[in-house]
């Protein structure tokens, strides 16, 4: 008998006439490691709640859930919230205490648990994730990937049978995301603990998965291993549109043609291309340089930022220039100071010493709503701040009278269609996957018509596919002379798309240059493509770049 059994489920969420779930059956071995992945909205995350009895949606359901045999729903509350962890993609939404010794022990307190149980436990977790020096810590004063490393340990805590996770490394630096990941093997290796976790984010991932799962509208269409996945989803003529998230040692290995078992990780990569190229002439690719001469957008000379009098600066010494017409995208670690930044940017924080310009200007020279309407605009890392009204369409027309549209319906209708949401009008923002909030958010801010837009995290929750759509959108952004400042931590997304990179450490961009440049002399924040062709080529930093080499120097399948 499987730990986890699902059979013809079938959801679809109150006040929605499109099913959520269709048909869905899976079963879950103990100690199996589960990767859910698909397209934004196609239901990993509504899946993923359906086995949390107490985060169960409203709606309509039918089909069975069974844990060691017992229906879900039936089973005793003490069992379903022990049991049956979860970890939701925000730490800060699953942050319930102020302390890191008091989250870890809020569990095992809520369970009843004696004190002297908690206190071993405690220390227990402490060394198993290695957290002990922070354990007297604010949880406030935690990086993004220890809140996350935190949330992970409050839940394995109480020792849980089964973890589920959605979408953890949404929100996460490279390196964070790596040790996050390594964490979740040893809780399934060393612990047998049972894993399913749906992310977008597959570099890491389908090599520690014992099974790859594709959704899609509801509906689970392959579940195999992620070897045998990711060959199906390269056969036939045209590619499936979830092959661009795949491993880049995958998509070398198919792009070039081969049909056989594809490698997984940077190692196995590095072997397969050695095989390939055994004769290497040419290790370098001609690279356009950003073109020189563009007005500055954005000047900070000498900025120096702090929230408080007496404390520590976060922007330190700053200076950062922001050519028109350009995509800039700003890397770095979790709390380095990458949102302050986006802050001072967009006029909502000042410096306290420094000089800021923009375009040639002093802020103080923007009066009333000059700054804003039709100049700049900036959509934060959590879209959910941007929505007021109970419905999307009710949302963005109100956002389309506010930004001053001489036909707000019009103006939503031609963005709709931009970022492909229109089919959503009639939800409720809340009710919208990630990746369509980070849409639907993004409509919003296109709607003030802005010449400078700043993005914090925009790829965050998006599916492969659709940041294809979007880098379409920032290019066409471009074409039209907006500017684009962009933080993330998606590294692929930055070595495809950006005209410059910056890293951004100890308050200050201590790092400008092209996008292959830049991650072409990296070690760690760099893209995997650039990992399995070092040092054989020399600036392939992309897997298409990977593979135009590959065949310039007479490689065979």
């Amino acid at each position: 008998m499987a730990l986890i059994e699902i059979q013809n489920l079938n959801f679809t969420y109150n006040g929605s006439d499109r099913p959520a779930l269709s048909g869905v059956t899976l079963n879950v071995e103990s100690g199996d490691f589960v990767l859910l992945f698909g397209r934004s909205g196609c239901g990993k995350t509504t899946l993923l709640k359906l086995l949390k009895k107490q985060l169960s949606p409203a709606g309509l359901m039918s089909g069975e859930i069974t844990f060691n045999g017992q229906d879900i729903s039936l089973m005793e509350e003490r069992d379903a919230v022990s049991q049956i962890g979860y970890v939701t993609q925000n730490p800060e939404s699953q942050t319930v205490t102020d302390k890191v010794w008091h989250e870890l022990a809020f569990g095992p307190e809520s369970l009843g648990e004696d004190g002297n149980s908690i206190r071993r436990k405690v220390a227990e977790i402490c060394g198993f994730f290695g957290i002990g020096e922070w354990y007297h810590s604010s949880v406030c004063q935690l990086s993004g990937g220890q809140k996350q490393l935190l949330a992970l340990a409050s839940v394995m805590v109480m020792n849980p049978a089964v973890l589920l996770l959605d979408e953890p490394c949404a929100q996460l630096d490279p390196i964070a995301a790596s040790g996050f990941i390594g964490a979740l093997k040893r809780i399934n290796d060393e612990l047998g603990v049972t894993v399913i976790i749906a992310e977008h984010r597959l570099e890491e991932l389908f090599p520690v998965a014992s099974r790859a799962v594709l959704m899609e509208e509801g509906k689970i269409v392959a579940s195999d291993s992620p070897r045998l996945v990711a060959k199906g989803l390269w056969q036939g003529d045209i590619p499936h549109p979830m092959c661009y998230g795949l491993p880049a040692a995958v998509r070398l290995y198919y792009s070039l043609g081969n049909s056989g078992e594809c490698p997984l990780t940077v190692k196995e990569g590095k072997r397969f291309l050695g095989e390939y190229c055994p004769r290497v002439t040419q290790r370098v690719l001609p690279v356009p340089v950003p073109a020189e001469g563009a007005p500055a957008a954005v000047e900070i000379t000498g900025g120096y930022f702090r929230y408080e009098r007496d404390l520590p600066d976060i922007l330190s010494g700053l200076n950062l220039t922001v050519y028109s017409g350009e995509l800039l995208c700003i890397l770095g670690a979790n709390g380095a100071g990458k949102t302050t930044l986006l802050r001072v940017l967009s006029g909502v924080k000042r410096l306290y010493k420094g000089k800021y310009r923009l375009w040639g200007k002093k802020l103080k020279e923007y009066t009333g709503n000059t700054l804003y309407r039709g100049n700049v605009a900036c959509l934060t890392q959590n879209p959910q701040n941007l929505f007021v009204k109970s419905t999307l369409q009710a949302d963005l027309t109100e956002a389309a009278k506010l930004a001053g549209q001489a036909n707000p319906q019009e103006a939503v209708e031609r963005v709709s269609k931009k970022l492909g949401i229109a089919h959503l009008y009639q939800s409720h923002p809340y009710d919208l996957s990630g990746g369509e909030q980070q849409r639907a958010a993004l409509a919003k801010v296109l709607l003030m018509e802005p010449r400078i837009l700043l993005l914090d995290e925009p790829t965050k929750g998006l599916d492969a596919h659709f940041k294809r759509q979007f880098a379409k959108i920032i290019n066409g952004l471009k074409s039209e002379g907006k500017t684009i400042v962009l933080v993330t931590h998606d590294v692929e997304f930055a070595a495809e798309y950006a005209d410059r990179c910056a890293m951004f450490f100890d308050g200050k961009i201590v790092s400008v240059a092209d996008r292959v440049s830049f991650f072409a002399e990296n070690n760690y924040y760099t893209t995997a493509a650039a990992r399995i062709t070092r040092p054989v080529f020399q600036n392939a930093v992309t897997v298409d770049m990977a593979c135009e080499l590959c065949r310039l120097n007479g490689g065979e399948k």
